[in-house]
């Protein structure tokens, strides 16, 4: 177990504890007050199981369960024998009262803007199903989505849960590389894409990269792609504008264009194969693929039942959603963010979704806010490194906007630093609208600590409580509550139904990685965390190598990886340090292979483009997001007499600090000497 973060990184968030109270408008419409809010806690603490198949009954069954819970730690079972249908409660069930209701307005960087009500979302799933039906595919097997964040994507995800595909959506920063071994761990059968996206001002070719990964997937037999600048249109529905639907060939998969698939499903075949698939509540719904501390990322399995229970229910909490809500969660569908309050949640709640493909500060930096002014946003859920990144223009363009709609504010991602909070109410909310500072993972599939709005006060800095339902502390390495104040580690005593259900393929790597820490089936987040006085959780940061990059979760050995398989990289340890703007940026200690020392010893010219080339390098394999912010190199990287690199005391150094933990461990103790030379040089 990694040592808990020191307690002098929370000297800034504690130096803002004052509380704020939700303002007395927003607590006369709120859904649960604060003497409500006890009697929950009080409930759901008492009989956890009976709380939570109360949530369960808000869902549409097609045959109630059995039992509420199977707990075999790691292995959780929830309403056993139920059958239920994700795609269903998201868009059928709400057809009888929302059907002319706007489900989703979507806004392109390009400035067009699309609506959809339910009734015309349902169809679009519809036809979709009925095509991918049409293909063969059956319940369990696996469907990679590779996208940008237009309407077809939402309708890719509710499509596949409409048949039992188990879809795995890849975030369309990823590369070609990064997309094949996603793919594979899945294997997935079909892939659905783009040909591309807009992001500041630029196409963004998705193609390419998918065609290059799909020619090393051999499970992927058909390729559905929406040709965006082929067709002319980003909706599909003049579908009689498409091409032929004459499948093309991308190495030994079938490609289809979307348009032109749909086009082939007729009304009758609609009627006969778009239904939903009744399925166990134990159905994989996704596989999300989320980094470790080993180069191979995680591929996390959630169930349909348990998981959409936790969503419907926390997003009816925490964001208080009412019929004329427009909700934007600003998160893109290839993070759980995105999956849980853009998608399932905020959809089986009966809301109405803004969604916009694009940079927030392009083509002017007052977009986001001309967009809350111009569709009349009422609730924001965003990250702080968007905050942080507004901040940095100015006051003057978030007050020069009639933001007069904004109701209520949320953060997401990683723990909010107190003066973004503060100019977040301040200069967004106006000073009068509750901030929800929400704290959960990928893991846990729906929030787990966060204020609910109407019902407790907040501190700038803390996501406050855990929600009903939760059983979480902070506690010392034996498991142990620690006093308040003290550091330790965050951990979640009992289970929960949206909880991650496996690692797709490898249910030994999910036992060690969340439940051998600690005995008893405690679910251990990888957090250090304390509680102050007053029982309020403040979250320290990651205990083991996962970097918190903007609010997405990278493995450092990923990284590492690509760099060693540059020619000329002989080592590299990857670590975080802390960014204002970021949350953490990533920082690579690097040792050349002899030919390439050389090359560049006393050329500061072929250093600084070897650097950069090494940064295009790892863009190439992985994405843009691990892109190494500062690259070191050194002729030796510190490590222990067994062969450990010692990151701790790469962290200190990436941090602008002095090394002064313990060095005792150390193989060569003048490799220090040689690094923080090159610190301070």
């Amino acid at each position: 177990m990694s040592p808990i973060p020191s307690s002098e990184n929370l000297s800034v968030t504690l130096r803002e504890t004052r509380s704020f109270s939700p303002s007395e408008d927003f607590v006369s419409k709120a859904t649960i007050k604060a003497t409500g809010y006890g009697q929950l806690i009080q409930a759901a603490t008492a009989d956890p199981e009976a709380y939570w198949a109360n949530a369960a009954e808000e869902l549409t069954w097609f045959k109630p369960w059995d039992k509420i819970l199977n707990w075999n730690p790691p292995q959780s079972e929830w309403f056993i024998g139920g059958k239920i249908n994700a795609s269903f409660n998201c868009l059928d069930r709400h057809l009888t009262t929302r059907a002319r209701k706007a489900a989703l307005v979507w806004e392109g960087e390009p400035g067009e803007v699309i609506t959809w009500t339910y009734s015309e979302l349902h169809f679009q799933v519809e036809l979709l199903t009925t095509a991918l039906r049409k293909l063969g595919l059956k319940p369990g097997d696996r469907v990679a989505i590779y996208m940008p964040m237009i309407l077809e994507a939402t309708v890719a995800m509710l499509a596949c849960a409409r048949g039992g595909f188990t879809h795995t959506v890849i975030f369309g920063g990823f590369n070609a590389e990064a997309l094949k071994d996603r793919i594979n761990d899945a294997q997935a059968r079909v892939v659905l894409t783009g040909d591309g996206g807009y992001r500041k001002g630029s196409w963004i070719d998705l193609r390419t990269q998918t065609d290059k990964a799909v020619a090393a997937c051999p499970t992927v037999e058909h390729v559905i792609s929406i040709q965006r600048k082929l067709a002319g249109q980003l909706r599909g529905a003049t579908v009689q504008d498409s091409p032929e639907p004459t499948p093309g060939r991308v190495a030994h998969a079938l490609l289809h264009d979307w348009h032109a698939l749909l086009h082939t499903v007729t009304p009758s075949d609609r009627r006969a194969m778009g239904g939903p698939e009744p399925l166990d509540s134990e159905h994989p719904l996704f596989i999300l693929y989320t980094s470790g501390t080993t180069g191979k990322p995680k591929g996390i399995v959630h169930s349909t039942g348990g998981y959409l229970t936790g969503v419907l229910r926390t997003t009816q909490q925490v964001f208080d959603l009412k019929d004329e809500d427009l909700y934007w969660c600003t998160a893109d569908i290839g993070w759980i963010t995105g999956h849980s309050y853009l998608v399932y949640g905020p959809l089986a709640a009966g809301a109405s979704l803004f969604i916009y493909e694009g940079a927030p500060n392009h083509p002017t930096p007052d977009r986001i806010w001309a967009m809350i002014e111009r569709h009349r946003i009422s609730v924001l859920y965003t990250a702080p490194t968007a905050i942080r990144s507004f901040m940095r223009l100015g006051i003057e363009l978030p007050r020069s906007r009639d933001m007069s709609s904004l109701r209520l504010l949320g953060t997401v991602g990683e723990p909010i630093n107190p003066e973004a909070w503060m100019w977040y109410r301040e200069n967004v909310g106006s000073g009068r609208c509750p901030i929800v500072d929400t704290y959960w993972q990928t893991e846990t599939g729906a929030i787990v600590i966060s204020p609910i709005p109407g019902a407790l006060a907040t501190k700038p800095g803390s996501a406050t409580r855990p929600l009903p339902g939760y059983d979480v502390d902070v506690v010392d390495k034996q498991g142990n509550p620690v006093p308040a104040g003290s550091g330790g580690y965050l951990v979640i005593r009992k289970p929960w139904p949206s909880m991650a259900r496996t690692i797709h393929g490898d249910p030994e790597r999910f036992k060690k990685a969340y439940f051998s820490d600690f005995e008893n089936g405690v679910y251990f987040t990888g957090d250090g965390a304390r509680k102050d006085n007053d029982g309020y959780i403040w979250c320290l940061g990651r205990v083991d190598d996962v970097l918190n990059v903007s609010g997405h979760r990278l493995g450092t050995m990923e990284i590492e990886s690509a760099l060693v398989a540059h020619p000329k990289v002989a080592e590299a340890a990857v670590v975080g340090r802390p960014d204002e703007i970021k949350g953490q940026a990533i920082v690579a200690f690097i040792t050349l292979k002899a030919v390439a020392a050389n090359e560049v010893s006393g050329n500061p010219g072929a250093l600084a483009a070897l650097k950069k080339e090494l940064q295009q390098h790892v863009t190439h394999e992985i994405g843009a997001l691990a892109r190494p912010d500062d690259l070191r190199f050194a002729d030796a990287l510190p490590k222990t007499r067994s062969g450990k690199i010692l990151r701790r005391l790469l962290r200190e150094l990436a941090a602008g600090g002095q090394i002064s933990g313990d060095v005792t461990t150390l193989e060569d103790l003048t490799v220090l000497a040689t690094l923080q030379k090159d610190e301070e040089e």
